[in-house]
């Protein structure tokens, strides 16, 4: 009883837990009404990492990034989006920065496993716009804190729109317009 309990547990778990994932709300939102969504082919990489030097040993690491700004003009869309990504970070991401101002959100937070932090991903809401930065790889934990307490990640999500509104012929694909 205990073995088919299990097993029609066990597919409602994993359908909850991939539910509350970045792919998930990346999917989920990508074609929305007024979304950038940008996902950098692990080729374009190189590209990017000559923003900073700072950035080209973060960059140089990274197997995954994305970038997702959307609309968030209404109190109960930015509590929603907020709750959203409340849940993809609440119980594996360890938050090392976190500003709040009523319903405006800039967190940033990471995923590690030992001394590698594998997972960053960098969360803001000013209850206009929202975006969120997502990096996976292998990144230096001390590197990641201090970029995170200077902002750098901030910046750097401003230099890569900058970067793809300079260069639309450079392979980067916008999806969701």
């Amino acid at each position: 009883m205990k073995r088919i309990f299990s097993l029609l547990v066990l597919p409602l778990l994993m359908s909850c837990s991939t539910y509350n994932s970045i792919d998930s709300f990346y999917n989920a939102h990508k074609a929305d009404n007024q979304v950038t969504a940008i996902r950098i082919p692990h080729f374009m990489l190189s590209l990017l990492s000559n923003i900073s030097p700072e950035m080209k040993s973060l960059v140089g690491n990274t197997k995954d990034l994305r970038y997702m700004q959307f609309p968030s003009t209404t109190p109960a869309r930015t509590k929603f989006l907020n709750e959203q990504m409340n849940g993809i970070t609440g119980s594996s991401f360890i938050e090392v920065y976190r500003k709040n101002d009523n319903l405006k959100r800039n967190v940033v937070s990471i995923r590690e496993k030992r001394d590698v932090v594998k997972e960053i991903l960098i969360y803001n809401n000013n209850n206009d716009r929202g975006s969120f930065l997502y990096f996976n790889g292998n990144f230096d934990p001390v590197k990641v804190r201090k970029m995170a307490s200077n902002e750098e990640f901030m910046k750097f999500g401003n230099d890569l729109i900058d970067q793809y509104n300079l260069g639309t012929n450079t392979g980067i694909n916008q999806e969701g317009d």
